[in-house]
């Protein structure tokens, strides 16, 4: 299975054997800080060989370790063809990613991935792609957002919808004015809590979509942010005559091996770092909202 296939594309169900388990030392090239909690590591590998042969497809992650405290699954929010230096955003929510705070440019990391199955981009190929978002859960899709702006002759209209609880939630405003501005791409904005000066839509982002023209039959669904969430935008979007199958969710569990091994992020049958994190609706549907999964 091509690293870009998705499982549902064929008929392997196993996703690809996972890299090595030791991590590789990675060398941080560039901080950026895009808020007061969540900032971006820019990362070079410093053994050329291991640069060279290291690859991975929109939608997977890598497991960040820091020696004495521990590791983290962090998605890779770079263009699959940027080979010179990889992207994590990071949010600082525990013990590990606050650590990851205090590191600087010229600081180094382990790193251990690719790991998972991503959005299944081939298969999207000719379709409108549709791309909802909650809460600060956003990085999963900026890689396949900068995938398809490369490669956007493959696609069809990209149709770009975050939604925040509160105003302030919202990092990245120059980066969705400057997608706005892109030829067939529309974005759209929602906050719970709106306050003064907010441009763009106060509600629930599932408001966003009386404001698209949809193509049911011909558009391809990715989303990620809080389970609530995105059960209501798949209900809403079936409604609205989207198949199922074209309906793929980004998991969130808490992940501390990345191989399957230690079942922190056991989800039903499924493991969400080897079968996920992104999954077909027909997949987790069974199991979306269910207590204890």
């Amino acid at each position: 299975m091509s690293a870009l296939e998705h499982p549902s594309d064929s008929n392997q169900a196993a996703a690809p054997l996972p890299p090595p388990l030791l991590p590789h030392e990675a060398l941080i090239v560039e901080r950026i800080e895009e808020s007061p909690t969540i900032f971006t590591l820019r990362l070079r590998f410093t053994d050329p060989l291991i640069h060279q042969r290291y690859q991975f497809a929109p939608g997977q992650f890598n497991m960040l370790y820091l020696y004495g405290i521990g590791e983290v699954a962090i998605s890779i929010v770079s263009d699959p063809t940027d080979d010179t230096l990889y992207d994590h955003t990071i949010r600082a929510v525990g013990r590990v990613t606050r650590a990851l705070q205090q590191l600087v440019t010229g600081d180094t990391i382990g790193v251990r991935g690719p790991y998972g199955r991503g959005w299944p981009v081939d298969r999207a190929q000719g379709d409108d792609l549709l791309i909802v978002t909650g809460g600060l859960g956003c990085a999963p899709v900026v890689s396949v957002i900068n995938y398809v702006m490369r490669r956007r002759q493959h696609y069809g209209r990209l149709i770009i919808m975050q939604g925040v609880r509160h105003a302030n939630d919202l990092i990245w405003r120059e980066r969705y004015e400057a997608w706005a501005k892109l030829p067939e791409t529309q974005v759209l904005i929602a906050a719970d809590q709106g306050g003064r000066g907010w441009p763009w839509h106060t509600g629930q982002v599932t408001a966003l979509f009386e404001r698209v023209a949809l193509q049911p039959e011909r558009t391809t669904v990715m989303m990620c942010g809080p389970e609530g969430m995105m059960r209501a935008v798949a209900t809403d979007l079936t409604g609205r005559g989207i198949a199922p199958a074209r309906l793929y969710l980004s998991m969130e569990r808490n992940m501390k091996c990345g191989v399957g091994h230690c079942g922190h992020c056991q989800f039903g049958s499924r493991f969400v770092c080897r079968q996920g994190p992104v999954f077909s609706l027909p997949e987790v549907e069974p199991l979306l909202g269910v207590a204890g999964f």
